[in-house]
């Protein structure tokens, strides 16, 4: 029973080697940099599918979240500290081996703080942020929830677009690689695409095997009936607003590992990574994918956001998130890879299979 839950991911791992293999034989490993992005941008929406799917609370701010992984990441690590090697907290990050020098194309000497540290800084201002503002923002239920998210999410937007340490509209670029072990680095070098391709992969099954484990487990069971009433989850003695604000967190910190590996490896961030259009396109793929189904929604992120990277959509590539969208929510609020779907098709199919044999 407990092996039978991790066949979907093993069939995933499966899935992704046959990808590479094929793609590379085909010579068509261009393909992999569009699918590496996709899944980072899926591991987004993983997490936001526990919180509307089983938690049942919208976010529209998980963009902001993304941003703050990825700009809190990509300032620390393009910050040149040399001036200040002498004195203070930098001497001693320098005397703990936690900085980084080098020599750029100019000749100039670049001490920066290593990945490794400017990723745990970036995670940790993720977790203060997302329970400062969990806390009062989910007392709200409904539009009013999504309309505080929106907020904060507008609010990060416009931080990262007039402050100067972040790049204001132009971002920040010359982000450096992030180097995990020897010999094993999140960067884009076309010399290290499938070694890039499987790092992003693995991430996204551990973010997955997370999920499973979480989903399956007394908590899940909790947030399922936090979704179906919040009332009756109360009733029966599920600590709503613990699990509530819980979930936000965890949601926030997939986001915010997405926006942390997706800028080291494109090598910058921009603006539009925190804009609301992103919210939104987060939304509509878990509404598409399915609530309360993380392959449903896994699938769906990968494919939307492969054929937008691809550029499929042109300048239509906000519209078509947004017709999506509207469309879900006025034919197929569950979303169409919904479970019970998937169900009544089998139950609909079985007598036809029966009768063809």
């Amino acid at each position: 029973m407990v092996l039978k839950r991790y066949l979907p991911l093993l069939a995933l791992i499966v899935v992704v080697v046959l990808v590479q293999l094929v793609t590379t034989i085909a010579g068509a490993k261009y393909y992999l940099t569009q699918l590496t992005m996709s899944a980072y941008y899926a591991l987004v929406v993983v997490g936001l599918s526990l919180l509307m799917g089983y938690a049942g609370q919208i976010s529209l701010g998980q963009a902001g979240f993304f941003a703050i992984g990825g700009y809190t990441t990509a300032a620390l690590t393009t910050t040149n500290l040399i001036e200040h090697r002498g004195g203070g907290i930098v001497k001693l990050l320098d005397n703990l081996g936690l900085l980084i020098q080098i020599e750029n194309s100019y000749g100039e000497q670049i001490l920066y703080l290593t990945p490794w540290i400017a990723c745990i800084a970036a995670i940790s201002v993720t977790v203060i942020i997302a329970f400062s503002i969990g806390i009062p923002v989910l007392k709200l239920r409904g539009h009013y929830l999504a309309m505080a998210t929106m907020g904060f999410g507008a609010i990060v937007y416009r931080i990262v677009l007039g402050a100067k340490v972040f790049g204001e509209a132009d971002g920040l670029t010359n982000v450096p690689e992030f180097t995990l072990i020897p010999g094993v680095a999140v960067s884009g070098k076309f010399t290290a695409r499938i070694l890039n391709y499987y790092i992003a992969w693995l991430i996204v099954a551990l973010g997955l095997f997370i999920a499973i484990n979480l989903v399956n487990s007394r908590v899940g069971r909790g947030l399922r009936s936090l979704h179906g009433s919040e009332e009756g989850a109360s009733a029966v003695g599920v600590d709503t607003s613990r699990y509530k604000l819980n979930i936000f967190v965890l949601s926030a910190v997939f986001a915010a590992v997405s926006g942390i590996f997706l800028t080291h490896y494109n090598g910058g961030i921009g603006p539009s990574e925190a804009s609301v259009m992103k919210s939104i396109r987060y939304v509509a793929v878990v509404a598409v994918g399915g609530m309360a189904n993380i392959w449903g929604t896994l699938t769906m992120g990968v494919v939307l956001n492969f054929l937008s990277l691809r550029g499929v959509f042109g300048t239509y590539d906000d519209a078509v998130f947004g017709v999506i969208l509207i469309g879900i929510m006025l034919f197929a609020p569950q979303g169409l890879l919904r479970k019970a779907l998937l169900q009544e098709i089998r139950s609909l199919a079985a007598p036809l299979l029966k009768r063809n044999r």
